[in-house]
């Protein structure tokens, strides 16, 4: 499923520095959701993908004409500015449930196999419809194959891990932007939810993400793209001690000056 991609190093890292967008191929993000099993499997997750991946390519051209007139006229230009941002919290919210989609079905599969229910769920799924129903088999197959080669469970895994991060912060500003709340505090309101600022290396707009008076950083629409596209390198897979330290630092303690 993944010998056709490309070489990991023909996409962004994340952290060193913004790619100019014209270097970027536009399958690049595809490809990187495509490298998690039960992903690149799926036609139905591709084609989302894939138009995931086209809307990337053109908001990064909008982030791109917004740094320019930004530097050319000295000043922000509000027009621009508002219809990038309703384009960069759309693409967030589809990038959150289709991301979404992928971990539930994995988390799902991954308890079947633990409770010794593939097969049963395998059967199930087979029985005659009085159609054909071309999910219903892919899901089939995909229990099978997991069945017939013990390796996959742990793919499933690592990939869950591996996405554990990119996910994370994504879900934490898709909370912000769509609920106006902290994400897993229902209780607590957001600070500023949807107001961004420009970034000054891509164009990006960017987010703050808050905790009650914690700052924990910033986050773009581009960030999140980059961090999709960089799932395609498995060279630095977290640990689960490195996701619990990331867990803690995305939750610190609600009152950290002891005040």
């Amino acid at each position: 499923m993944t010998e056709d991609f490309p070489d990991a190093e023909d996409y962004p890292d994340p952290g060193e520095g913004y790619r100019e967008p014209e270097s970027i191929a536009w399958y690049g993000l595809t490809d990187g959701l495509a490298a998690l099993h039960l992903f690149g499997s799926d036609a139905f997750l591709r084609m989302q993908s894939n138009n995931l991946a086209l809307v990337d390519q053109f908001i990064m051209d909008l982030e791109t004409e917004l740094l320019a007139t930004y530097f050319r006229e000295e000043r922000t230009p509000m027009d621009q500015a508002m219809f990038l941002s309703a384009q960069s919290q759309m693409w967030i919210f589809a990038a959150y449930e289709l991301m979404r989609t992928w971990r539930q079905r994995a988390k799902d599969v991954l308890k079947l196999h633990a409770n010794g229910g593939l097969k049963l769920k395998a059967e199930s799924l087979e029985k005659d419809q009085g159609y054909v129903h071309h999910g219903r088999e892919a899901r089939a197959r995909e229990l099978r194959e997991m069945m017939a080669d013990p390796a996959l469970v742990l793919r499933l895994e690592e990939d869950l891990r591996h996405t554990h991060i990119c996910f994370t912060r994504m879900e934490f500003i898709r909370v912000a932007l769509a609920k106006h709340e902290v994400s897993g505090k229902p209780k607590a309101v957001a600070y500023a939810p949807g107001y961004g600022r420009i970034n000054m290396d891509c164009g990006a707009l960017e987010y703050q993400m808050s905790n009650g008076p914690m700052i924990l950083g910033n986050i773009s629409r581009r960030d999140i793209a980059d961090e999709i596209r960089a799932l395609s390198d498995r060279s630095r897979i977290p640990t689960p001690e490195d996701l619990k330290e990331f867990d803690a630092s995305m939750n610190p303690p609600a009152n950290p000056f002891g005040n």
